[in-house]
Parts: C-alpha cells; structure tokens; sequence
C-alpha cells in the first residue's frame, strides 16, 4: 500500500510554478526622484554643510551665530509678520469666495470661470505681478490717479513699497490658491450631514458653526499653514516690487544679498539664512500634514 502510494505520488504531474515577471512599474517614477534628488535634495545638503564652512571652506559655527544678530533677527521676524498677515487675510478671503463658488450655488460657467482664474492667478507672480502693481497703485499708478482726481490722496500715508504694500501684493496670489485648495473640501460635505441637522431643528447658522465648520476646520488650517510656507518662500514679487533694496526687509532678498552683492557677499552666512528657512518650512510642512490627515478622517 505504501509502496503504491508513492507511485501514484511519483506519477502525479507537479504543477508548474508561474514565475513571477519584473516590475518595470517603478521605472516610471524613476525620473520624479531624480528630479527631486537633484533639486531639492542635493541643495538642501549642500545648504546644510555650507553653513558650517567660512569663506576659506574651514569648518566654523560664526555664520550659525550669527543669525542671533539684530539685522538678522529683525528680517526673520519681518517675514514672519508678512507671511502671517497674508495667510489669515488670503486665508479668510479665499474662503470665502470658494463658499460662493460651491455651496453658494453660483452657476457652473461662472464656477468655472472663477477656478480656471483662481489656477492661473495662483501662479502670476514674480516681475509681472510687481509690475502689475506698480501700475496700478504706485505712484503714478491708474488707481493712485483716478483717487488723487477725486481728491483723495494715498501717498505719502500708504506705500505699494512698504509692509501693507507687499501685503497687498501677496494676498493677491494668496486667494485663489486658497480657493484651489478649499473648493474640493466643501464639495466634500455630505448633504446627509445637512439634511440630519435640519431634521433635528438646527438652523443653517448652527449646521456651519455645529457641524461643518468643525469638520472643515482642519482643511482651514491647514491650507492657512501651506499659504504662510507660500508667502514665507517667496522671492520674486518681493525683489521686483522692492528692487532688492532695504524697503523690503524679507529674508530672502536678504540671502540673494549675502550670494551675489559685492559688497555683502557672505556665502557662509547667505547657507546660514537659508538653513533657518529650511527649518521653518519643514515644520510648517509637517503641521500641514497633521491638519490634512485629521480632515481625511471625515472629508474620505
């Protein structure tokens, strides 16, 4: 019996094994982490260690000091206020309109409109956007002139060129991206949520402040975070508005100073300078992250 057994076991074709083929599907984001190797990676790397080299590459930990300084210290805290103010004006603005676009019932070509203006307005900035307001509450700007005919005069009380000014200027940018971003939450609200609030006798003003606005709360913040890295990191709007000079005291012009000004050239200190955003920006990224992970727990 035992011997039969083992022939029947020895005649019993043995099922082929199917090999499993390569996965080529990583080759696709091959060229992503290249590209974010070698552009973001690699310069923060680089940032980090020529923070710590003087202008003869020794190592020193002057240039780290040296961000204690007043000049230094002051600018921090200038772009910090800036980046501050934009995010909760932009942030407040911007929801609002995005309230209009989708639970307001705007009509859809109007809807649209107003998000295909929100993607490209988003992204103006730079020397375009600086002339843009030059022409249009600088000095001579239409604005400035059409109120001056009127008889009202901005200047010398209100300057394109000063703190409100560039605030200005950024919560231009600032509102359609928080647009962008909140439109999809508050199409995430469910009506069954709304429709069981109603049942119970809840007014609209106690569904928002009950139900909705909790649940959107999160989102809120968080986008507001993103827009205080947005306006924290940006150079462009402030360098072409201000034309590098001392009437923007936002920290990266002042990093652009210490690169590539003959007279102030430290690139030890310029490392230093972006070191210090480096750190701002990665814990501003993580509180961004924390906040969407809380609003996916209800907005799924």
């Amino acid at each position: 019996m035992t011997q039969l057994a083992r022939t029947e076991t020895r005649g019993t074709p043995t099922p082929l094994v199917a090999r499993r083929r390569p996965n080529w599907a990583w080759l696709g984001v091959l060229p992503f982490f290249l590209f974010v190797t070698a552009f973001l990676f690699w310069p923060a790397a680089s940032i980090v260690v020529q923070s710590f080299l003087d202008q003869n590459r020794n190592f020193t930990l002057a240039n780290i000091q040296a961000l204690g300084a007043p000049f230094i210290r002051t600018s921090y805290i200038y772009t910090v206020q800036l980046s501050a103010v934009t995010a909760l004006g932009g942030g407040l603005l911007g929801f609002l309109l995005a309230y209009a676009v989708t639970v307001g019932g705007l009509p859809r070509p109007l809807r649209a409109a107003l998000l295909t203006f929100s993607g490209v307005a988003s992204n103006f900035a730079g020397i375009p956007l600086a002339f843009a307001f030059i022409a249009t509450l600088g000095v001579q700007g239409v604005v400035t002139q059409w109120l001056r005919s009127m008889g009202i005069s901005i200047y010398p009380t209100f300057s394109l060129y000063s703190f409100w000014g560039l605030a200005i200027v950024y919560i231009y940018f600032q509102i359609p991206l928080m647009v962008l971003i909140m439109a999809p939450a508050l199409d995430g609200l469910k009506r069954e949520w709304r429709e069981a609030a109603e049942n119970l006798g809840a007014t609209g003003w106690q569904y928002w402040r009950m139900v909705a606005l909790p649940i959107l709360l999160p989102s809120i913040l968080g986008t507001m975070v993103l827009l205080f890295g947005n306006a924290f990191g940006a150079h462009a709007t402030a360098n072409a508005l201000t034309g590098g000079g001392s009437q923007a005291n936002v920290v990266t012009i002042l990093i652009a100073a210490q690169i590539s000004s003959d007279a102030l050239a430290n690139p030890g200190l310029g490392n230093a300078l972006a070191l210090g955003m480096i750190v701002i920006m990665a814990l501003t990224i993580g509180l961004y992250t924390w906040l969407q992970r809380m609003s996916e727990r209800w907005l799924r």
